[in-house]
């Protein structure tokens, strides 16, 4: 597998509490948004300690909690859309949405996919503006969530992993 560059990603959002909408739009989910970077797409799995009673030898060790970072996207600048999302948190109607987030190659192909589920825009930053600088006006959205997923491929494979995300499962 040749190494991928630094492509851009892209996300999309589905309304977590409305099976229906999320089973149409898992053909066509209109794009939120695109970002150049992306981090937070990671999973760690904690590990519980048991020390047996006249066993001094060992410890042992079981799979705990599988825990998630927070979802970080930036960009030139974040869409109507997410902002709206965020807004609406801010004023105490947001919902949560699922979502996929897509690494694109050059041609805007996606080449890896991921979703999330449960998610809730904890944060937003606005650009920093220098006149002194010529640099690009920078936002960011950071994203927590309840699970993060590999997604199978091709239109059969969004729609039943969207499915099992509406239904309860992985």
């Amino acid at each position: 597998m040749a190494l991928l560059g630094a492509f851009n990603f892209s996300i999309k959002l589905i309304e977590t509490a409305k099976p229906v909408s999320a089973m149409v739009g898992a053909f066509s989910p209109p794009v939120e948004g695109g970002f150049s970077e992306c981090t937070g797409l990671e999973a760690s799995l904690a590990v519980d300690e048991y020390r047996e009673g006249g066993r001094n030898d060992a410890v042992l060790r079981f799979p705990g909690r599988i825990t998630h970072p927070n979802l970080r996207l930036r960009r030139g600048l974040v869409t109507e859309d997410l902002w709206r999302w965020h807004e609406q948190f801010i004023l105490g109607r947001g919902k949560r949405r699922d979502g996929v987030i897509e690494l694109l190659d050059e041609t805007g192909n996606a080449v890896r996919t991921w979703r999330f589920r449960r998610g809730l825009p904890v944060r937003w930053a606005g650009p920093a503006f220098n006149a002194n600088t010529s640099t690009l006006a920078v936002e960011e959205v950071e994203i927590a969530h309840e699970g993060l997923f590999t997604q199978a491929g091709g239109a059969v494979g969004e729609f039943l992993n969207t499915v099992a995300s509406v239904f309860g499962g992985s």
